[in-house]
């Protein structure tokens, strides 16, 4: 019995180290990016937070492709001395967060469905805060907005909205600041848009997912 016991141990010792070692292989590179990889696991964690603020997850195509943004954004704004946001700026980012669930409840149940832990939420919030204020900080200042773009967004976006949902629309006074930080931000996007795409026919870009998932 003892030595039945023993190779049932040792058999269960080995399973488990095959299927460590099974894991390992799994995470593989998936893209090259000049000298740097982007790995299989990079796509899975993005994902991942993906579920957790919105739900669901792109493809995997389409996230190396924001992963491949990211480089790129993170790669001149370390060449820049860009700061990381504070502790304070990430907390506060967590609450905005929170408040975009309609409940307590809800934001721990999308925890859960996600897999992410507090420390990966916290880590990924601080990644994409700074890949954002460094945008910002880069395409704000030439950006203009109009007084008539600011009252056609009023009109064809405030106005129908409020009313769809049977509510008196704001005046157009008070809804002139958030309009216009909506259009600002609509700007960057595009802008920040147009900047990447210049930026990626002056990288060297290998991908390697569709070879490595067959």
């Amino acid at each position: 019995m003892a030595r039945l016991v023993s190779f049932l141990l040792l058999s269960a010792m080995l399973l488990e180290a095959g299927a460590g070692r099974a894991q390992e292989v799994i995470d593989r590179i998936v893209a090259r990016v000049e000298n740097e990889v982007i790995l299989l696991s990079d796509i899975h964690q993005l994902a991942e937070y993906q579920v957790f603020v919105d739900g669901k997850a792109e493809s995997d195509g389409q996230i190396l492709e924001r992963l491949i943004d990211q480089w790129i954004v993170r790669t001149e704004a370390a060449a820049a001395r860009f700061p990381q946001p504070s502790d304070q700026e990430v907390q506060r980012s967590l609450a905005r967060l929170q408040r975009s669930f309609s409940n307590a409840e809800s934001f721990e149940e999308r925890k859960k469905q996600s897999g992410l832990s507090e420390e990966e939420i916290l880590r990924q919030l601080k990644s994409q805060l700074y890949l954002s204020n460094y945008l910002d900080s880069r395409f704000r200042a030439s950006i203009q907005i109009a007084d008539d773009a600011i009252a056609d967004f009023y009109k064809n976006r405030v106005v129908p909205r409020a009313e769809s949902r049977g509510q008196t629309p704001p005046t157009l006074e008070a809804a002139h600041d958030f309009i216009q930080e909506a259009l600002v931000q609509r700007a960057i996007n595009e802008q920040a848009d147009k900047w990447l795409k210049e930026s990626r026919s002056r990288v060297r870009v290998e991908n390697l997912l569709n070879e490595n998932t067959k």
